[in-house]
């Protein structure tokens, strides 16, 4: 950061590329930005492929009100308190929910999410964004569980809304 604000002094222009969405947005690269903007430096943002955004447009769920969430919680117990509460939420507020998942974690979580949440709660899961095998569907809790789906060390979003 104080290399990067000394070349910003300099009069140096410095962009941020994030590789696999919007630099600044759930990335690391919004460190930066609070330092550039710590010291007044001119700020251009432009935009890149989100997966949150792209997940939530495809997800067919609230776009007006939503939380992004990270990462959940490794503890068994934390995380089913965060996802009982983001269904809560998720319900009294109209917000759709959105968190991340390490890959190689997916498939559990899956499972997680399929014995956790309640059967009519809607749930996205949307995989590979950008990808040839790109891979979004929405469905019930219930419904998930009739289909098998192998998320496995592939880069998903899971998005949840409780009517």
């Amino acid at each position: 950061i104080i290399e990067f604000k000394a070349l910003l002094h300099q009069g140096k222009n410095i962009g941020i590329v994030s590789e696999a969405g919007c630099a600044g947005i759930a990335d690391p690269g919004q460190i930066l930005v609070a330092a550039a903007q710590e010291i007044e430096a001119f700020v251009k943002p432009y935009t890149a492929p989100s997966s949150i955004l792209l997940a939530l447009m495809a997800s067919g769920m609230n776009g007006q009100s939503f939380a992004f969430n990270g990462y959940l919680p490794i503890d068994k117990n934390d995380k089913k308190q965060a996802l009982k509460n983001f269904e809560r939420v998720s319900q009294d507020k109209n917000q759709t929910q959105l968190f991340i998942e390490t890959p190689y974690r997916n498939n559990k979580l899956m499972e997680d999410l399929l014995q956790i949440l309640q059967p009519s709660t809607f749930l996205c899961v949307a995989c590979d964004i950008t990808l040839p095998t790109e891979f979004i569907k929405t469905k019930t809790v219930n419904e998930w569980k009739k289909e098998k789906a192998d998320l496995h060390n592939r880069p998903c979003i899971f998005i949840i809304h409780k009517m």
